[in-house]
Order: structure tokens, then sequence, then C-alpha cells
């Protein structure tokens, strides 16, 4: 049997299991830093919420332009950055600079999907948490907020809890 590397986490809470899922994995969550986001349309209805989550948790947030117009339109905090088509300086280069702590990017036509590529093995080389949709961004702020209680339960133990 060959490991692919799967970490499986367990909890009381939604938020506990991923936080120990991720946060144990090989990239750790982040608990502070800086934030890119960058969307595709239609996620950007719901971006506002995800940026005003990771402000309150203390991130500085970075956003493509029509990303960062969203943000900066609900009043939060937000500088603007170059999608990697639209020049230099880039996202790429503020990663390569290691500025970047944690992606959020979602993505959808032929260019954005090869500029995510780059974004993400850029990110994985430079051991920066990335995730790619809204559920799993808005799911990355509920474990920083549960916060690190790292305890092992066993399934056995879970269990017991769930019928009892």
């Amino acid at each position: 049997m060959k490991s692919t590397g799967e970490v499986m986490g367990t909890g009381a809470t939604f938020a506990e299991a991923y936080y120990k899922s991720q946060g144990l994995g090989a990239l750790n969550l982040p608990l502070n830093g800086t934030a890119f986001i960058s969307v595709r349309e239609v996620d950007k209805p719901e971006i506002a919420e995800v940026a005003k989550n990771l402000h309150s948790l203390g991130f500085t947030l970075v956003a493509t332009k029509g990303t960062a117009k969203i943000i900066d339109d609900a009043g939060i905090p937000v500088k603007s950055v170059n999608k990697v088509m639209e020049g230099r300086p880039h996202i790429v280069d503020m990663l390569k600079n290691d500025e970047i702590d944690l992606i959020v990017n979602t993505t959808e036509g032929r260019q954005a999907i090869a500029d995510s590529a780059t974004i993400r093995s850029t990110a994985l080389r430079h051991g920066v948490y990335c995730t790619t949709t809204i559920a799993s961004a808005k799911a990355v702020y509920e474990a920083l907020v549960f916060g690190g209680d790292t305890s092992v339960n066993s399934l056995q133990y879970l269990h017991a809890q769930h019928t009892s």
C-alpha cells in the first residue's frame, strides 16, 4: 500500500476537524500575514465576507483589481496587485519575495487557469497555503477561529460521543 500524503482530521466540530486536517499537513494554515485574493466573477458576491473575515483575524489583504474593487467597496482595506498577464510587478513576484502567506484563488477561462497554475506552483515552492474555492476559504476562516487544539481523538472515542 502506498501513502498518498492524505491527512484526516477529526474533531467535535467541523472547524476542529478542518483545522486538524489542514494545520497538520504539509502546508500549515497561517495564523496571520498577508492574504492574496483573486476570484472569478461568479464568486465575487461572496468575496466581501471572506475578505472581512480574514481582515478581522489580522490579515493584510491584496487582490487583483476586480476583486479589490469589491473588497474596497465593502469598506475593507485592500491593496491592488497585477495579475500575471497584466505585467510586473504581479502576484507571482510577491510570492517569490515571500510577501504572501495565504491565497484564495478561484479561476475560470483559459488564461486565468494558466496563471493560476503558475500561482499555485510558486505557492507550493514557497510554502504558501492556497485554497481554490469559496467554500474552502470559509472553512479556512472557521479553522483559524477554532485556533489550535491538536489533541488526538480516536475514532472509537468520537463514535462513543455521538452514539451515547
